[in-house]
């Protein structure tokens, strides 16, 4: 039985350099908790530090053969802070994509809401004129989110004549719709086939 716990880490660090997974294996067991210690001292986060330890152990293994180690403990103890600031770095750019994404958001919220308030007045109003099965199929299951089965129960019909009365309505809505622009058009649509 090899006794790989009993190697000094330069014997680990030249097997590990050519790819015994042993070597690694005792790598990652005597030096885990001393970079999670590292990682999460500087995060206070356990589920990022615990991802920044396996990040830096999958690049060890990674780029076993071209690194260039002279002390396996301070190289990783190096690792594990590059690592770290690494992590906050990209954690801060989007935290600042975010925050810019909310502003633009913000600002295009009040813009959506009158829009939508608008299709769904128009959809309303042409809903309206409809005949009156093909109304109600159409007002159920659109506007008020019911599925075309409950739609068919709740007014008496099989499903197949509440799918007739649905394609009618929807046929003469996109009919006139004709007249509003592409973007209002693709927008009525989109709210039509949602399901």
């Amino acid at each position: 039985m090899n006794a790989i716990h009993l190697f000094n880490d330069d014997e680990l660090t030249s097997l590990l350099q050519s790819g015994n997974e042993g070597a690694f294996t005792e790598i990652y067991n005597r030096y885990w908790d001393k970079l999670y210690y590292i990682a999460y001292k500087l995060l206070k986060d356990t589920n990022a530090a615990e991802e920044i330890v396996q990040e830096v152990f999958l690049t060890l293994w990674k780029k076993r053969t071209t690194l260039i180690i002279q002390s396996l403990p301070q190289y990783l103890a190096a690792m594990a802070r590059y690592s770290v600031y690494h992590y906050i770095a990209n954690e801060k750019k989007c935290k600042v994509k975010e925050d810019n994404a909310a502003l633009i958001n913000v600002a295009g919220i009040s813009e959506i809401n009158v829009d939508h308030k608008i299709l769904l007045q128009i959809i309303t109003e042409l809903s309206n004129k409809l005949p009156e099965k093909c109304r109600l199929v159409f007002q159920y299951n659109k506007l008020h989110d019911q599925s075309l089965s409950d739609v068919a129960q709740r007014l008496n019909m099989s499903q197949k004549t509440a799918e007739g009365h649905l394609t009618k309505a929807l046929r003469i809505i996109r009919t006139n719709l004709g007249v509003t622009s592409e973007f209002l058009t693709l927008f009525v649509c989109f709210l039509l086939f949602k399901h």
